[in-house]
């Protein structure tokens, strides 16, 4: 029996499961099981999808983001790539046994994984020209010549240019699925995995103009059924994939996460610097990345980083080089900073429904440099700005580049497969029960290192 997961990154359960123009899904439902997928925390796509290809949460994954502190000093950032990942995927099992197995874009892989089969570098991937991104090697050779340029992402595409945006993720769609059917039909395989990430560039680009909950929202706007109508193309060449397969296959349809409205930006480091937290040598009069350089450590007792979730940072005695918070009064400071972040409002006053967790918490295992706190600001619906010298605390724009959503905890997940016991809507589907789930349905025993439960054997 064979596998095909198919990877919408950023994919909304609000729109997979209930846009009527989506048949090619439809007809996966109405064959199998659907629902909700809840994802992890914090739900980036990385480390989303490893933790779905491993069914080990991040903290046992030891990657917590795109960037993670790589020791304790200061200036450790490091960006998460393929190497991060030590802990094996449902494809190395089955490779282990000698199945075949096509990996394609699943983040993070660059540099390409060495599977049993083939891999293709994800959106990390620096240059597809320069950079050797395929395993083999010979594939790279093969996509240039079946597409020309082999799009990994569309770079730039936090840009206020939304014509140019809109032709650019279909253009890197269409150059994807073309790669992945010349796979499918070229290349053994008995496990086949895909994640297109155009959808999460697309809500990030176009959410505004859809979803009639975003404060900037204008009813009739040009652009209001670009995210659906994606979608609809999408569902079509889901379609024309499907066609490929027989009737002795699993397909799984899921995402790493999904899409909400996003509100503002919460200048976490600014509001750190004017409650005393987070000494500077100079504060800037406008906004200004922050830099590790400029802060006074001797006198700072937090800092954070931004990104769509507050990755927290406590400078301790005796484990940061310069740390100012006695190790004794560790776990009550952490009780106050927890208080402090939960009692912040929003620019209209509200107190927002900020959710702090701690790792340890959350995790089944707390690897490599953990952030002493993950903020969710008013549940996600504000990201956290990490540069510093804003006149506001609650800011409109990115400090990355023009944005129009946040992820959200949960994304989707559609079933189909030969006699699947399980039908219909489905709920408490959680992103670490993927691996287990498709080991159970192909008769495999599930690793002891996976950490969710196969969706056939609830109770």
């Amino acid at each position: 029996m064979k596998t095909i997961v198919i990877g919408l990154d950023c994919a909304a359960p609000e729109i997979v499961l209930r846009d009527e123009r989506l048949p090619n899904i439809r007809r996966l439902m109405q064959s199998g099981c659907y629902g909700r997928l809840e994802s992890v925390i914090p739900p980036i796509t990385v480390p989303a999808w490893m933790s779905m290809a491993t069914s080990q949460d991040p903290g046992s994954l030891g990657v917590y983001g795109f960037r993670n502190r790589s020791d304790h000093s200061y200036g450790g950032l490091s960006f998460a790539n393929a190497t991060s990942i030590t802990a094996p995927a449902i494809w190395d099992y089955l490779g282990a046994e000698g199945r075949r197995v096509v990996i394609v874009g699943v983040p993070p892989m660059y540099p390409p994984r060495k599977v049993n089969g083939v891999s293709v570098g994800c959106f990390l991937t620096p240059d597809t020209v320069k950079n050797e991104f395929t395993h083999p090697p010979r594939i790279k050779g093969e996509l240039e010549r079946l597409v020309g340029d082999y799009p990994v992402d569309v770079k730039g595409f936090r840009t206020d240019d939304k014509d140019w945006l809109r032709d650019q993720i279909y253009e890197m769609t269409r150059k994807h699925f073309e790669v992945i059917r010349h796979l499918m039909t070229h290349e053994p395989w008995d496990y086949f995995q895909f994640v297109e990430i155009g959808l999460d560039r697309m809500h990030h680009g176009f959410w505004q103009f859809h979803d009639p909950r975003h404060r900037q929202h204008v009813p009739g706007n040009p652009y209001q059924s670009v995210v659906t109508d994606y979608y609809a193309y999408l569902d079509d060449q889901i379609g024309r994939t499907l066609a490929l397969l027989d009737d002795d296959t699993i397909v799984l349809v899921a995402s790493d996460h999904g899409a909400q409205s996003l509100d503002g930006g919460f200048a976490v480091n600014e509001w750190l610097y004017r409650e005393g937290l987070l000494a500077l040598r100079d504060h800037p009069s406008r906004p200004t990345p922050f830099s590790v350089e400029n802060v006074d450590w001797a006198k700072t007792r937090v800092w954070s980083e931004g990104g769509y979730y507050a990755r927290v940072f406590f400078n301790v005695e005796g484990r940061e080089p310069s740390g100012t918070i006695p190790s004794a009064r560790y776990e009550e400071f952490r009780r106050e900073m927890t208080a402090r972040l939960e009692a912040l409002v929003d620019d209209r006053g509200r107190r927002m429904r900020t959710r702090v967790f701690r790792p340890e918490e959350i995790y089944r295992a707390v690897r490599n440099v953990a952030p002493d706190l993950i903020v969710y600001f008013d549940d996600l619906w504000w990201r956290s700005i990490g540069a510093i010298g804003y006149e506001s605390l609650h800011v409109q724009e990115n400090d990355t580049g023009p944005d129009e959503c946040n992820h959200a905890q949960f994304g989707v997940f559609v079933l189909s497969a030969p006699g699947l016991p399980v039908r219909g809507e489905v709920e408490g589907m959680h992103i670490l029960d993927v691996a287990p789930t498709l080991m159970d349905l192909l008769g495999r025993p599930v690793p002891p290192t996976m950490q969710g439960t196969s969706l056939l054997r609830r109770a």
